[in-house]
């Protein structure tokens, strides 16, 4: 059964069926998602799909195994593709009353896995589509609604700052809170707390490894310096570029290239709009599904792995960027 995501959003329990589907591009719903399910679970079995690929019986005797002290186990499963769509099938077989619940990133519609979710009546799932200017200003209000200050301004910078990235809006919310213990919300304030400016030089390297200069994304990657605690932030600004541009290639459809360009919402910025048609140019849809699959990948071994660089992950991101960009 295929649901809604701000379905189950006011309602996690409206699930039927004890193996659901959680998959697409809004990785911080997907979190979201996790955190209502660890909230109402106290013990959760974790697993990611590699571990279940080396040796799939860890999970079949964890299922198989039944304790005389638990009803049932919560089981996740993170980082899935199509290559677990077999052993999925043997866990149908064997579930019995524990709950199963898989997490992964982009499915596109020729995806067997996802095929095999919306066509089964005994399976949920649940797309969990990128953000829109609606979506993330109600998670402002709704989260905000008790700070004064909270103006038409402040809220439009939220939203440009996110790039309507909900993990990204979720993380800022935690620091206006934390900051603003006694919920008065100073605008001169808000800049230096939500570091607004983002890296001049970042945003040079980002662009020139997106519009494939080998030449230029070499040298600066050698001389921009990467702060290891904005990753994140890089990771997003990479990540919306590449998702705006697929809104564009979706659009280029039935619209010609400055159409749908002009089309986006929001708007692209009129000083990066010239820029921004280069690469739209550059890109088409088969390109970006594989460059955000890349970017999906380098932000699990960012969360994953503390003990690993995280500059040369993100530096290793742009080049396989830049490489995709020059493909054809």
């Amino acid at each position: 059964m295929i649901y809604k995501s701000f379905i189950v959003e006011q309602d996690i329990d409206c699930l039927q069926n004890n193996i659901a589907l959680f998959y697409g591009e809004n990785l911080g719903l997907i979190d979201e998602f996790k955190n209502k399910l660890k909230k109402k679970n106290k013990k959760i079995l974790q697993f990611t799909q590699e571990d279940i690929l080396k040796d799939e019986n860890i999970i079949i005797q964890e299922i198989q195994n039944i304790s005389l002290f638990e009803e049932k186990k919560v089981i996740f499963i993170n980082n899935i593709t199509d290559k677990i769509l077999d052993t999925l099938k043997y866990i149908q077989t064997i579930k019995g009353d524990n709950s199963i619940y898989l997490f992964g990133g982009i499915l596109e519609k020729k995806s067997k896995l996802r095929h095999h979710f919306e066509s089964a009546n005994d399976l949920d799932t649940i797309p969990c589509y990128k953000d829109n200017v609606i979506t993330i200003k109600k998670i402002i209000h709704d989260e905000l609604k008790d700070y004064s200050g909270l103006s038409p301004h402040v809220i439009n910078k939220l939203i440009e700052n996110s790039n309507l990235d909900r993990a990204k809006i979720n993380n800022e919310i935690v620091k206006i809170k934390s900051y603003f213990n006694n919920k008065i919300i100073k605008v001169e304030l808000l800049n230096a707390l939500l570091n607004l400016e983002v890296n001049d030089d970042f945003e040079k390297l980002k662009n020139k490894a997106i519009n494939g200069d080998k030449k230029e994304t070499n040298r600066l990657l050698s001389t921009t310096i990467l702060e290891a605690e904005k990753n994140p932030l890089y990771l997003s600004i990479i990540n919306q570029r590449l998702i705006k541009l697929k809104e564009v290639a979706n659009l280029k459809l039935n619209k010609n290239l400055a159409e749908a360009v002009n089309s986006v919402k929001p708007p692209i910025f009129w000083k990066d709009k010239p820029n921004f048609l280069e690469q739209a140019r550059l890109w088409d849809k088969t390109k970006l599904e594989s460059a955000l699959n890349k970017t999906y990948e380098s932000e699990i071994k960012i969360k994953s792995d503390s003990n690993i660089n995280k500059n040369i992950i993100i530096k290793k991101l742009l080049l396989d960027v830049c490489v995709l960009a020059n493909s054809s």
